[in-house]
């Protein structure tokens, strides 16, 4: 909702430029209404209405938001103490700030069971197919780092981290080769977004990680 059609009502939240903190929950797909493609579904991702596999990537709310204010990416199965401090940063942010929390959810899939879904999160952040970072203006303007990217970099087999989902696994049965193709999309994608991540270090001048 919050990528899709509530995006609008996000948008002008967070552009009023007022004292609000936003989180987002982020599935993938809408998870209360059956799991419906959305803008956050990621390329290759088996939903209704999206039954071969996404064609198109993931919209990049994130970037979008760092235009308004404080912005973090958070995944607490993967890094408990980083989203602690992304929600007290967040909460002491004079203006709009957004979290956005990947949570796995019923329509994943996942092969191990909801009752590991923060094994699941810690996974998709040690393969890279998600990010854990935080922006926060304020830091730049006392002369210190804004933007800090806490997630290390990705190890491990990431086409073997979608195969332990149904969502991605289904379409690999249905269609090996279709899905051969858009795994392939997806991973390069996420490569590509730790990359320019990075370079979002160099632009901020803050440091890769934080022990």
């Amino acid at each position: 909702w919050a990528y899709d059609i509530g995006f609008g009502g996000v948008d002008h939240v967070l552009a009023s430029g007022k004292d609000i903190n936003v989180m987002v929950f982020d599935t993938e797909v809408y998870s209360n209404t059956g799991g419906q493609s959305s803008k956050a579904t990621p390329t290759g991702a088996v939903a209704q209405f999206a039954a071969g596999g996404k064609e198109t990537k993931k919209k990049d709310m994130a970037s979008i938001a760092m235009s308004y204010g404080y912005v973090a990416q958070i995944a607490m199965g993967a890094d408990y103490n980083q989203a602690v401090k992304a929600i007290a940063e967040a909460e002491a942010y004079p203006g709009p700030s957004l979290i956005i929390a990947y949570a796995p959810c019923i329509n994943h899939g996942i092969k191990k069971g909801m009752s590991k879904a923060q094994t699941e999160e810690q996974l998709a952040v040690q393969t890279g197919y998600w990010h854990c970072f935080r922006f926060n203006p304020a830091l730049a303007a006392e002369g210190k780092s804004a933007f800090t990217l806490d997630s290390k970099a990705p190890s491990g087999d990431y086409q073997e981290f979608l195969n332990g989902e149904v969502r991605y696994n289904s379409l690999m049965r249905s269609n090996p080769e279709k899905a051969k193709k858009l795994f392939a999309k997806n991973e390069a994608e996420a490569k590509a977004r730790y990359e320019y991540l990075n370079k979002l270090i160099t632009l901020y001048g803050a440091n890769k990680t934080e022990e």
